[in-house]
């Protein structure tokens, strides 16, 4: 399925699931950065967007209601994901809104959630990087996605450890990370790259490092 048929699914499903103050804010609130992020980070990352709902609404410290931008939910774990632009809304701030924005943050902390912060100037510029630390960070929470459940064991360890590093991964890491020669890990390597699961992270004649084949093989996390 595409981008674009997709997320035409996504948002109209989760209108028909609210009503009233929650659909309003859907309607209103998700606006160019978060249609944005879904398609430059969120997308290309995982491919789908199961477990993941846009302008989720929490109550605070004084029993009203609030928005994050995106909460991912599932099992053992809750992300909040808050978008930032560096535009009229922060620089007239006031300073009691800042002490309410902190206030808001300390919270959703306070009640269980792992946050996560994204400038509209990365997502829209440097989407790859964005793509790195949500990969990281679930990585670490969950470790393998669907398309490593039929590797064997030491395919797994490979891809688990790319999740949770976010970065292309060099011989010389994997020999250390597995206790192996550098030769054993540049041949483990190379055999993700022959089943598409990792991609040269260069286009030297000697591969120096790899990386997570991200567009081609989408993890169901």
């Amino acid at each position: 399925m595409a981008f674009r048929e997709a997320y035409e699914q996504f948002i109209s499903d989760h209108l028909q699931k609210r009503k009233g103050e929650a659909a309003r804010r859907l309607r209103e609130g998700h606006g160019h950065a978060e249609q944005l992020f879904l398609e430059n980070v969120w997308w290309p990352a995982f491919g789908h967007f199961h477990h993941l709902y846009p302008e989720f609404e929490v109550t605070d410290f004084k029993d009203g209601f609030r928005f994050i931008d995106f909460a991912y939910v599932r099992s053992g774990l809750m992300l909040a994901i808050e978008l930032d632009g560096f535009g009229p809304h922060w620089r007239n701030i006031s300073r009691w809104q800042f002490v309410d924005h902190n206030r808001r943050q300390n919270d959703l902390i306070i009640d269980g959630w792992k946050v996560l912060r994204f400038a509209y100037d990365d997502i829209k510029e440097y989407p790859r990087f964005c793509q790195q630390k949500l990969q990281q960070f679930v990585g670490r929470w969950y470790g393998e996605g669907h398309q490593a459940l039929n590797a064997d064991w030491r395919e797994k360890e490979i891809i688990r450890y790319a999740l949770k590093a976010g970065r292309p991964l060099k011989p010389l890491d994997l020999s250390d990370y597995m206790g192996v020669d550098v030769k054993t890990a540049r041949k483990w390597l190379a055999q993700l790259v022959e089943k598409g699961w990792l991609l040269p992270a260069s286009g030297e004649k000697r591969i120096r490092a790899y990386r997570l084949n991200v567009e081609g093989k989408h993890f169901t996390l």
